[in-house]
């Protein structure tokens, strides 16, 4: 039997109008929708009346009709989008209490149901920022330290938007307060994200001003890495470690790089060390000097010691120098290191009748209309669809990459990208995508020879340009601090 697109994607869009009727907190829209659902299932017509209150009290009745033995709450539970989300996530997440009130108290839903992420109600309406939701949630039993897959917990949210009224609700229940996730603690993240306040109550609290992640990232180098004086202030108070390295590079050398003196002067101050070397062997000054931020190198010249891979040690000097060798590095990556042309891989012959390619174009549309609402959630469905029609379509492959990246969903464009390569390995397109893939998971060397790639195929393409400069510059920038795994 061929597969109907018209009637799969016609489906999704019930799925999603009944979790936006829970985005917006229309709680009558929603139960009419729930209402409807119960008639669906129980064979009547959409249009048959029935109340609310009727079908709940028949609950028990009707359940055995409902969803296969579910009942009425099962069969809500279980309408959920393409992340697993269901109508108790969106809720928390837009803030709409009466809402999570009506799924919880009168439809029984699980409160810590977790999504594909492994987020919780709570998790969503904390990083939402959503202090009456969660506050309601958290007061009928919601678990205040469950965890994502990446281990952050409603703490870590909170921490990292600087909702102090939540934060210090979450803390009273006894949460601990340097749990960890794979990007460190909530003290990491507050800091991370500047958030002074956040980073005075977590100390307050006695979170662990040195605390390292697995790369040895700690509240003081993120609080540098953010440009934030006042967290760092509040960091070196608590006794937070000024000579610490992380990926060969010290706080002073992320200073130097970022050409903050006022952060520098404050590292400085606190005893760090101006002649430590970072994994390449430089000095905060040269790094300084090699991202032309004379500022910094003034502050840095009176306290480094002379190096002997520069002859005239003066400030004029070393930034001329340090000039010199980006220069040189840049001939480097463009010249002598080129990329290998990628090998067109070997496709399996597909067929693809007129019919099914009308259907996948009928899809691929709803994708394209969904993209342009900004809907990308349901318009990586409708490609999806579009895909399993037709998978010799290179163009769906880097229609859906691109809605993953504007998902923030990495891993999932760069699979798609690589696809799109091999099916078009000449069309410079394909090869952007890979490089915009490889950028958003920091892997800039490998996003630059994507990009590159595309530069060679299209040397007018002002876009592949622009961003092949921008990866190497974001490789040069990151180099030696940002081994880290930014996941949060």
């Amino acid at each position: 039997m061929a597969f109907d697109a018209s009637a799969a994607l016609a489906a999704r869009q019930k799925v999603q109008n009944f979790l936006n009727a829970a985005c917006t907190g229309n709680l009558d829209l929603l139960k009419s929708k729930i209402e409807v659902t119960a008639c669906n299932f129980m064979g009547f017509d959409v249009s048959f009346s029935f109340s609310l209150k009727v079908l709940i009290f028949f609950k028990l009745e009707l359940g055995q009709q409902l969803g296969e033995g579910k009942g009425l709450a099962g069969t809500v539970a279980d309408v959920k989008d393409a992340n697993k989300r269901g109508a108790l996530h969106f809720a928390a997440r837009e803030g709409k209490t009466e809402v999570c009130k009506y799924l919880i108290e009168e439809l029984k839903l699980e409160i810590d149901v977790k999504d594909d992420d492994g987020e919780t109600p709570l998790i969503h309406a904390t990083r939402q920022g959503h202090f009456a939701t969660a506050k309601y949630l958290l007061d009928h039993g919601a678990d205040p330290a469950a965890s994502s897959e990446l281990g952050a917990t409603p703490l870590h949210h909170a921490a990292g938007i600087g909702n102090i009224e939540l934060l210090k609700l979450l803390i009273s229940k006894g949460i601990d307060i340097d749990s960890q996730s794979d990007a460190g603690t909530p003290l990491i993240w507050a800091a991370g994200h500047g958030q002074q306040d956040a980073v005075k109550v977590l100390l307050e609290q006695y979170a662990n001003p040195n605390v390292e992640t697995d790369d040895n990232i700690t509240p003081l180098l993120s609080a540098v890495a953010a440009g934030s004086v006042h967290c760092l202030e509040l960091l070196i108070q608590a006794g937070a470690v000024a000579n610490i390295s992380a990926g060969g590079a010290t706080p002073l050398h992320i200073a130097a790089d970022i050409g903050s003196t006022e952060i520098i002067t404050c590292l400085l101050k606190a005893g760090a060390d101006p002649d430590f070397c970072d994994e390449d062997g430089l000095k905060p000054i040269q790094v300084a000097a090699a991202r032309g931020n004379r500022g910094a190198v003034e502050v840095l010249f009176p306290v480094t010691s002379p190096t002997q891979t520069h002859p005239d040690w003066t400030i004029d000097g070393i930034i001329k120098d340090e000039a010199a060798k980006q220069q040189e590095e840049i001939r480097s990556s463009t010249e002598a290191d080129r990329p290998k042309k990628m090998e067109p891989q070997k496709q399996d012959v597909v067929k693809v009748t007129p019919e099914v390619k009308k259907k996948s174009s009928e899809a691929k549309s709803v994708g394209d209309d969904a993209f342009k609402r900004k809907d990308f959630l349901v318009a990586v469905d409708a490609y999806t669809q579009a895909i399993d029609l037709d998978p010799t379509d290179a163009t769906l492959l880097s229609n859906r990459s691109l809605c993953w990246i504007r998902l923030g969903q990495a891993d999932h464009a760069l699979a798609d990208a690589k696809a799109c390569r091999a099916l078009r390995p000449d069309w410079p397109k394909a090869c952007y995508r890979e490089g915009a893939a490889l950028r958003l998971l920091q892997r800039f060397d490998e996003a630059a020879s994507a990009f590159y790639e595309g530069v060679k195929l299209d040397p007018e393409n002002k876009e592949l340009v622009n961003a092949f400069r921008e990866a190497v510059e974001g490789g040069r920038k990151f180099h030696g601090t940002d081994k880290q795994n930014s996941k949060e």
